[in-house]
Formats: C-alpha cells, sequence, structure tokens
C-alpha cells in the first residue's frame, strides 16, 4: 500500500495555519481538481480530489488535527475518518455543497429560497423588561 502524503503539503499550508486558511486552500483545490474543471487525467483528478477532501476532513476538525500532528496517520486509524477511496462523487459532492455553502460548481444557484433584505430597528426597553424577558410587537 503506498504511504499516505502529509495533509499539510495536500493543502499547501503550514502545520500553524488556522481554519480559515484550511478552508481556503481546500476550496482551491478542490475547484482545480474537481472533475468539471480538472485538466488532466480524469482519474489522477479523481485522486487529487479525493486526497483533499480527506486531507480538508482531518485538519479542519481539532480532534482528528490534533491527533494527526502528535502520531500522523497512524493516529487517526479508528478515529471516524471516512474512507475516500471507496466514497463515490455523489458523496464527495455533497461535502463539497457543505463547504461552499450549496452553490453549483459551474455558476449555479443555490437551491432554496433567495435570502432577502436585513431589517434593522431600535427598541426601547426598561431593565426590569428586560431582567423579566418582556415581550413587545414589532
Amino acid at each position: 500500500m503506498p504511504e499516505k502524503p502529509d495533509y499539510y503539503q495536500v493543502l499547501g499550508v503550514d502545520r500553524g495555519a488556522g481554519a480559515d486558511d484550511i478552508k481556503r486552500a481546500y476550496r482551491r483545490g478542490a475547484l482545480k481538481s474537481h472533475p468539471d474543471s480538472y485538466k488532466g487525467d480524469k482519474a489522477d483528478g479523481e485522486r487529487k480530489f479525493k486526497e483533499l477532501a480527506e486531507a480538508y476532513e482531518v485538519l479542519s476538525d481539532p480532534v482528528k488535527r490534533r491527533r494527526y500532528d502528535q502520531y500522523g496517520h497512524a493516529g487517526l486509524r479508528g478515529a471516524g475518518l471516512h474512507d475516500f477511496s471507496r466514497m463515490g462523487f455523489g458523496d464527495i459532492f455533497s461535502m463539497f455543497e457543505d463547504i461552499f455553502g450549496g452553490a453549483g460548481f459551474v455558476g449555479g444557484r443555490a437551491r432554496g429560497a433567495d435570502r432577502g433584505y436585513d431589517l434593522e430597528t431600535q427598541v426601547e426597553v426598561t431593565l426590569e423588561q428586560v431582567a423579566t424577558g418582556a415581550e413587545q410587537t414589532l
């Protein structure tokens, strides 16, 4: 069995990278290696995409990341890590949509109703109303 790659190298981030950096790196890599946009051998793109998903799953979870940092891949055995080698693209697309907010891959729109405008108002309340949990109609 080939040796698993270093997850930080897969995502192209430093070991001290924060959650936002890891998410950004995953998004960037996933867009490049996604089957709809990969400019190479489809099997190679699929392998890279699965590698990215596996690296993101570990490094975005604080508990799994701590285990990985301390023990490497051996620390993840039996840690609830998905077996991406058996994962179909439907499963990966579902995870991809979770990361990208449900938007389609090629300029698609997010599912569900469009979000309306935010409304703001000021309401004066007394300290007694706050303390007792009073309700007011707007």
